[in-house]
C-alpha cells in the first residue's frame, strides 16, 4: 500500500519550519545578548583590574 503526500500542504510546512528557525535564532540572540556575554565582559574587566592591582603591590 503507497500513502500519497498532499503536495499543497508541503508549502504551510516550510514556511512553519523557517518562521520556526527565524523566531528560535532571534530569542538565542536576545538571550545571549542580554544575559550571558555581558557577564563575559564583566569577568574580563575584574581580570584586567586584579592583574592591574597585583603588579603594583
Amino acid at each position: 500500500m503507497k500513502y500519497i503526500i498532499m503536495p499543497q500542504l508541503i508549502p504551510f510546512y516550510f514556511v512553519n519550519q523557517l518562521s520556526f528557525a527565524f523566531l528560535s535564532l532571534i530569542a538565542l540572540i536576545y538571550i545571549f545578548s542580554k544575559y550571558i556575554l555581558p557577564l563575559f565582559t564583566f569577568q574580563q574587566v575584574i581580570r584586567l583590574y586584579i592583574t592591574k592591582l597585583s603588579n603594583k603591590s
